[in-house]
């Protein structure tokens, strides 16, 4: 499995999405080594959380379009809990949680497919109620996240049950319809490094 990874990682850029996609990668990077001497601990640390998730995409060899909608959406639902966004604009948490889980979504698939766990079956619905099942259990290890850091690192993280729910539903919502589009079409390169 490493070995594949690593083919996968070092594998040069073919298509003009796929350079966009490793240079938003870079700017995750520098952006998180920036941010280590420049922002407070928290931010850091929420920012650097969606590193493994920028480069996980690439190492499982993700079609290059998904590649770049992973890494952009993982970055923007990060760099929007620290410019504060969820509070400044109505509505924000929820399109970000429909995105960001429906792409971590199509994620877990590809690597519950390579992993085994799920067998081939051939019929369209399996990758739906994956995706679906596996979206409701990130949207709740999320929230769980959220509830620790908010009674354990800072008073500031938002947490209500109505919040939580309603997060909970829109990242539901939003690995649905990573299932269906997985159900019609190939999320992973041709060329990749199968794990």
């Amino acid at each position: 499995m490493i070995p594949a990874l690593y083919a996968n990682l070092k594998r040069p850029p073919r298509t003009v999405t796929d350079g966009l996609a490793d240079a938003v990668r870079a700017v995750a990077i520098v952006v998180v080594i920036v941010s280590l001497f420049t922002l407070p601990f928290t931010d850091f640390a929420v920012l650097s959380m969606s590193l493994p998730a920028v480069m996980l995409s690439r190492m499982i060899g993700l079609r290059a379009g998904l590649d770049l909608v992973t890494c952009v959406t993982v970055f923007v639902a990060a760099g929007s809990n620290v410019l504060e966004l969820y509070r400044a604009w109505t509505g924000w948490d929820l399109i970000v949680h429909l995105v960001c889980t429906g792409v971590l979504a199509a994620v877990a698939l590809v690597l519950l497919d390579d992993a085994g766990v799920v067998a081939p079956t051939g019929r369209r619905r399996t990758p739906i109620v994956v995706a679906t099942m596996a979206g409701l259990a990130l949207s709740a290890v999320w929230e769980m996240v959220e509830w620790l850091g908010y009674r354990f690192v800072t008073d500031s993280i938002f947490v209500t049950y109505d919040d939580t729910i309603g997060d909970m539903m829109a990242g539901g919502a939003g690995a649905l319809v990573a299932g269906v589009l997985a159900s019609r079409f190939r999320l992973t390169r041709m060329d990749r490094a199968a794990l």
